[in-house]
């Protein structure tokens, strides 16, 4: 939720959570969760009776060195009740759905509405609430990297703006690949936060820094996965959107071994494969390969021949015959 820095190391933990099913004990089991997993240098706030009693959350907090990520989605209203030490960090939400208010302090209140994102320094803690089914990002950052560049300043904007899309993908790509990451791993993630973290208090980002390749690519495999029926996306489209040249964005899909176009086919094929095994029969060949923008069914069934072995009608006919 909201909590503060901690020292500079390799260290990283994980964790994943859902209380929204739970009748009870919720709190606890975050609580516990949180200071086995990320604790260490990120306290929790004291949270109000009424907000402990009936916690019903789903989320999921990471630690990577001094930075925090928790994505949060209470069904119930989060509120603080008591405020802890001087605090001495840098927190960005990115409110998805809901509301989040940052209460009162020298810096005032602020209420951070879905589709915005706000990036502040801290410097005194403050009391926060959220509505009911308020969906959202926290990012805790190091102080000392990212204050001189902020000062005062509170940094707001819209949550769909390229720079803070590309560390939205990025921390979700942490989320996803936490288990996997080595000490070199861990190291170059910490940096690209602190990157992206930086883009969005200046507004853009260095989109020839090759350390946010990675993080540049992630984004756009985002946004295609959410307009894979539209028929205007493309490289070119995807680029507009993160404020990128297409050639920029192809070389960032060309470090991992791929190109935009051949992503964006292969998605395409994976959903019309997971239609047809789904519900064999309820989809016709050329509905399925209309849906998902082929120009034909002759090349639809190419397409998925090719990269599956079989055509769509042997596919459906198969997920048949496993159903029966």
């Amino acid at each position: 939720m909201d909590s503060a820095g901690a020292g500079a190391d390799d260290s990283r933990g994980a964790f994943s959570l859902d209380t929204i099913p739970s009748l009870s004990g919720g709190f606890s089991s975050f609580q516990r969760e949180w200071e086995t997993q990320v604790g260490e240098g990120f306290p929790l706030p004291t949270f109000s009776q009424a907000t402990t009693g009936d916690f019903r959350v789903k989320g999921r907090a990471a630690k990577v060195r001094d930075v925090a990520i928790t994505d949060v989605h209470g069904a119930s209203a989060i509120r603080t009740a008591a405020l802890g030490d001087v605090e001495d960090q840098v927190r960005m939400w990115v409110v998805r759905r809901g509301a989040w208010t940052l209460g009162g302090g020298s810096g005032g209140e602020h209420t951070v509405s879905a589709g915005q994102f706000l990036l502040r320094h801290v410097g005194r803690p403050s009391h926060f609430a959220t509505a009911p089914h308020t969906t959202a990002k926290i990012v805790v950052l190091p102080a000392a990297m990212l204050r001189p560049l902020l000062g005062n300043r509170i940094v707001t904007g819209a949550a769909d703006s390229a720079e803070v899309r590309l560390l939205v993908a990025h921390t979700n790509m942490i989320h996803a690949t936490m288990a996997d990451l080595g000490p070199a791993g861990v190291q170059a993630a910490h940096r690209a936060v602190i990157e992206l973290a930086k883009a969005v208090a200046r507004h853009r980002f260095d989109d020839k820094e090759p350390l946010l390749a990675t993080a540049l690519a992630q984004a756009a495999k985002e946004l295609a996965d959410s307009r894979l029926t539209d028929p205007s996306l493309s490289s070119r489209t995807l680029a507009s959107e993160l404020n990128v040249s297409v050639r920029t964005l192809q070389r960032a899909f060309a470090a991992g071994g791929e190109s935009v176009t051949s992503y964006i086919r292969l998605r395409r094929l994976e959903e019309a494969r997971l239609a047809l095994t789904a519900q064999p029969g309820r989809l016709s060949v050329s509905e399925l390969a209309a849906h998902w923008q082929f120009s034909d069914s002759s090349h639809f069934i190419r397409a998925f021949k090719s990269h599956y072995g079989q055509t769509p009608g042997d596919c459906a006919r198969q997920a048949r015959a496993q159903g029966d």
